[in-house]
């Protein structure tokens, strides 16, 4: 069964400090089993699903390097540490009845298949949850970038980047409570502004091909079955209209 209405097919964008919930590192298996029910209910209303998650619970590349690692040597480190949670939420998905596939861009059979556009977009198209590993298999990348470059390979309508806060604001909420908080911006806005929605690499790829990013708070439920409904929740990232 196909969406009735809304976004069609959706690359959803985790981070993985959302995956810790209260905890101060690691994967909260509670938090898991919540972001499955969320899934679930998406893909039983017919929508095609990509997943990227970052790796922010285990390991970031660049906290590595400014300790001194090697930048290259650190985010290699966290495209690894995406296989974990992608595993992990591969594994919450199936219990929850949902079919997944893990695709790794950096190859290890034993756990991933390869990223393969091709055969991802098939897997989609048989109703399947694609979760997309390993960044884009490249250092200095993000999982931002690896998102928004996946969304427009698997010709995705819309990015939805879910949070622990429910939108894009001025400065950081959690420690200002005086924050403003933004319904609506353009990519040219967040660049200028320094806004920290996600890094301006994939902003900027997101620009040359008008890719939509939604910003939204996903530990209240349903907020992501109603974004991809074509409600307006959290903060949207768009193209400015021309005069």
């Amino acid at each position: 069964m196909r969406a009735t209405g809304g976004y069609k097919r959706v690359l959803l964008k985790l981070s993985g400090e959302a995956l810790m919930g209260e905890d101060a590192y690691g994967i909260n298996t509670r938090v898991l089993e919540f972001v499955a029910t969320e899934v679930k209910a998406v893909v039983e209303n017919g929508v095609e699903l990509g997943l990227v998650i970052g790796a922010g619970n285990i390991f970031r590349g660049v906290a590595g390097a400014s300790k001194g690692m090697d930048r290259t040597t650190a985010d290699n480190m966290g495209m690894l540490a995406t296989v974990m949670n992608s595993l992990a939420m591969q594994d919450a998905l199936e219990r929850a009845g949902v079919i997944t596939r893990v695709m790794s861009a950096i190859p290890m059979q034993s756990v991933s298949e390869p990223y393969i556009r091709r055969r991802a977009t098939r897997h989609l198209e048989k109703g399947r949850v694609v979760i997309f590993a390993a960044g884009t298999g490249n250092p200095y990348f993000t999982t931002d970038s690896a998102g928004v470059l996946r969304a427009l390979e698997i010709d995705a309508e819309v990015v939805i980047k879910a949070t622990r806060v429910d939108g894009v604001y001025d400065r950081d909420p959690l420690l200002f409570p005086e924050a403003v908080k933004y319904d609506e911006l353009h990519y040219d806005e967040v660049l200028q502004k320094g806004l920290r929605v996600m890094d301006a690499a994939g902003i900027a790829l997101a620009k040359e091909d008008n890719l939509p990013i939604m910003v939204l708070n996903m530990a209240i439920p349903g907020n992501i079955k109603r974004a991809i409904d074509g409600e307006r929740v959290g903060t949207l990232i768009t193209a400015k209209p021309r005069a």
